[in-house]
């Protein structure tokens, strides 16, 4: 799993019918410390993220091993949205709202 942050959404109206009902949502990954590093990453949605959340990414065989995108040419599914992490216990994120706020 890889930490990004959702930088916008990608939308396309033709494609792959079994990709059809899939939310495409473009993620900057970040490091550690929440700074970018890589390039942009294109990812199917499976649990309902928005823009500007943490979320954790899978990419390659394991992209296809959530109930959404089983079956389907997916190469990147989003999997959780990120409430917390904390480096050496320090927090480095928090979510506004997430528990303990």
């Amino acid at each position: 799993m890889l930490l990004a942050k959702i930088v916008g959404t990608v939308v396309s109206t033709q494609k792959e019918p079994s990709m059809d009902g899939l939310r495409f949502m473009l993620l900057q990954p970040i490091d550690p410390d929440g700074k970018s590093a890589g390039n942009h990453v294109v990812a199917a949605d499976a649990v309902g993220a928005g823009t500007d959340e943490v979320v954790l990414y899978a990419s390659g065989s394991s992209a296809r091993q959530t109930v959404v995108t089983d079956k389907r040419p997916c190469d990147a599914v989003i999997m959780a949205i990120v409430d917390q992490w904390e480096v050496g216990g320090k927090i480095k994120y928090r979510k506004h709202g997430a528990p303990g706020v």
